[in-house]
């Protein structure tokens, strides 16, 4: 007999209103002190590591803590984890705001970090258990999607917006205002899950994770300013290294951080490695593209940031129009369609000329891909066991920021290698910022001469990307095409 899974109210879209813009801030913090850096060092007066710190550690401790805190909300109720992060984040951000010195900032960066970890998973998981019908879940984790998709790119539009009036701080205190409506709404409009387990926290496994994900995160960061670093590549070994004792561990203990069993569905695999791989592209065109903006067309910040947020729209566009498609045709048919239609907005990249048709190919592509991040989290989150949802969400979440960090680092080597083979003239150097800045000091015409080849060399190192993000759309095309053939369209497979 098939039990038919209730529809979803009123109610439960107020309160996806809720996820959603918990989620949004998330995003916005993520990328929101890209303008006001200027605006912070001139007050604190960081060094250039503590400006790093500043603006790295936020992510590292949300990559960091993710898994922990996705095991966490399943075991005492992931609304009591969300109100919980929501009340440390809203407390911190006015901390933020109002920092006296470097290290207060940082110190509250890192639990602005740790407090967006708890909230991260148990929204998305919170999300499975307010719509249980599987064309309603669809079009809830789309909303959720776009809203994190947007929230990123509204970032340094928000952050120019502010400093137009108001300090550095006020790029902070705007999570203060946000942070109480979303308790305020949780606490009316989110039903709490039930604790699952009653497993004891395995302190180890948790050291073993942030040993896993912190050396990683930070050895692909370092990678992509200088891929010759060896220290960064120790790192990053180390990091490896962790990460097998961590997966070891977890498949002895009778209560895992992370359950390795949930690798065991197909599904559940490929839509993992689609979306990682696709956080890959994503993360690697992403700086390319926000930096030739730039240091090549010459836009300031806020206009770039604005440009941008053209291809964001269409990922916003195509995470909520993917559920819809995918009630209609296969998901691994709209997820693969989707990837040859972003593989052709690289190729228009490639062969394009000038802003215009740039921006085009971009948003050509991030809409095509789009599907991965709608679609993917569903199928994830969807063939977890319900009371495996929070640590499923924090997986996928993950597994997003580790593909963001990679495509930051390998296709930055692969765009910087690139450049170094463009460039003749010794001034150079081994970017175009350090070009810029040494034909600062030149008569005009070197400068001239110096600027022309430097960008002329960047723009190359940008089309390989392309090239490169095309070909790897194109297999990841394939793999959704085969490896998830069998899923039949939302709504007619009997998941619910």
């Amino acid at each position: 007999m098939t039990i038919t899974a209730a529809r979803a109210g009123a109610r439960a879209w107020l309160g996806l209103s809720v996820l959603a813009l918990a989620t949004l801030l998330l995003a916005v913090d993520n990328t929101v002190l890209v303008l006001a850096l200027p605006h912070l060092a001139a007050d604190l007066g960081p060094s250039a590591t503590e400006l790093l710190w500043i603006t790295d550690v936020y992510g590292f401790m949300i990559a960091g803590f993710m898994i922990t805190m996705g095991w966490l909300g399943d075991r005492i109720g992931r609304r009591k984890l969300l109100l919980i992060g929501a009340v440390v984040f809203g407390a911190v951000s006015a901390l933020a705001a109002y920092s006296t010195s470097t290290t207060m900032l940082i110190a509250a960066r890192v639990l602005l970090g740790v407090a967006g970890a708890a909230m991260g998973p148990s929204a998305l998981a919170l999300v499975t258990g307010l719509f249980t019908e599987a064309r309603q879940r669809a079009m809830a984790i789309g909303v959720f999607t776009a809203c994190f998709m947007g929230g990123a790119a509204a970032g340094p539009v928000i952050a120019g917006s502010l400093l137009e009036t108001f300090w550095w701080g006020s790029v902070f205190l705007m999570g203060v205002p946000i942070m109480v409506l979303v308790v305020a709404g949780g606490l009316i409009l989110l039903p709490e899950t039930a604790p699952e387990g009653s497993g004891r926290l395995d302190l180890a496994s948790v050291a073993l994770s942030l040993a896993t994900i912190l050396p990683v995160v930070h050895g692909l960061k370092e990678l992509a300013n200088d891929p010759a670093q060896t220290m960064a590549y120790a790192v990053l070994a180390a990091g490896l290294v962790s990460g097998v004792a961590f997966v070891r561990r977890q498949r002895r203990l009778a209560e895992p951080l992370m359950d390795t069993g949930l690798f065991a569905d197909r599904s559940f695999r490929a839509a993992l490695l689609i979306l990682a791989l696709s956080m890959v592209i994503q993360g690697g065109v992403y700086l390319f593209v926000s930096q030739h903006l730039q240091l090549v067309e010459g836009l300031s910040p806020m206009a770039a940031g604005l440009w941008m947020a053209v291809p964001a729209l269409g990922l916003v566009g195509g995470s909520l129009a993917a559920p819809v498609i995918a009630g209609a045709f296969r998901p691994g048919t709209v997820v693969g369609v989707g990837l040859v239609a972003a593989a052709a907005g690289f190729a228009v990249v490639v062969a394009g000329d000038g802003l215009l048709t740039l921006v085009a190919g971009v948003t050509v592509a991030f809409l095509g891909m789009a599907p991965v991040g709608a679609l993917g989290l569903d199928l994830i989150v969807g063939s977890a066991p319900r009371e495996r949802a929070g640590s499923a969400s924090a997986l996928a979440e993950s597994g997003g920021e580790l593909g963001i960090a990679l495509g930051v680092a390998l296709l930055g080597s692969v765009g910087t290698a690139v450049y170094g083979s463009r460039v003749t003239l010794p001034q150079a150097g081994s970017s175009l910022n350090e070009a810029l800045d040494a034909a600062a000091g030149l008569p005009p015409g070197p400068a001239a001469a110096l600027v022309a080849e430097a960008r002329a060399a960047f723009a190359q190192g940008l089309f390989v990307v392309a090239a490169i993000s095309a070909v790897l759309a194109l297999g990841l095309a394939v793999v959704s095409l085969t490896l998830l053939r069998h899923l039949r369209p939302i709504g007619q497979d009997g998941r619910h």
